[in-house]
């Protein structure tokens, strides 16, 4: 999987609070288990008008043209509550989000995010704030968030985030959850070759 390191790019915003899982991605479209393919059905009940898909809704912040290529998506707290599953993540992943900048989020869909390389920045209310109003006088506005230094950078202000260890390394090595073991393999290896068989 891709590293992180220093993500730069634009926000789209979606200003409002405990989006969950089934509206990230509604349970109809969870059919594979693949990564791909998730991107074209985030936010389905939001950005369409009809079941099909075809006419967007022209009210829903996404579709507004100002705001396609971004590549940071700009939200609330309690993102990503709801279910577990890993599908909210990879339609968000698949739309082209590179990290998401929230208050908060949902315990399972933040290691969900981790394992699947896209960054979850959670920053207070207070900053959250002052992003969206930038981004509210200039939607063109560039975004740089350095995963080394734990920083955002916003129009010259600085915003500090926390983030585990843990967490860090893995989406600074580009590691999932089978990568992390692979890390292991010699060591795998020895014990495997050491014990005995009667074990």
């Amino acid at each position: 999987m891709a590293a992180i390191n220093i993500l730069t790019g634009r926000a789209a915003p979606l200003d409002q609070a405990n989006i969950d899982t089934d509206q990230i991605i509604p349970k109809q479209f969870l059919t594979g288990v693949t990564r791909t393919g998730y991107g074209k059905h985030l936010f389905h009940d939001w950005r369409y008008l009809d079941t099909n898909e075809s006419v967007l809704n022209p009210d829903f912040s996404l579709n507004h043209e100002q705001y396609q290529g971004a590549n940071i998506l700009l939200t609330r707290e309690n993102f990503g509550c709801g279910s577990s599953r890993e599908h909210a993540p990879w339609a968000l992943a698949d739309y082209g989000f590179k990290a998401i900048i929230a208050v908060s989020y949902a315990d399972i869909f933040y290691g969900n995010c981790i394992n699947n390389q896209l960054l979850p920045v959670a920053l207070s209310s207070e900053q959250v704030d002052q992003i969206f109003a930038i981004l509210q006088q200039d939607s063109n506005t560039e975004i740089m968030i350095d995963l080394p230094a734990q920083t955002v950078t916003v129009s010259g202000r600085v915003f500090p985030f926390e983030i585990a260890a843990h967490h860090k390394e893995n989406l600074l090595k580009g590691l999932d959850a089978i990568g992390q073991t692979l890390e292991l393999e010699r060591k795998i290896a020895d014990f495997e070759a050491t014990r005995q068989i009667w074990l």
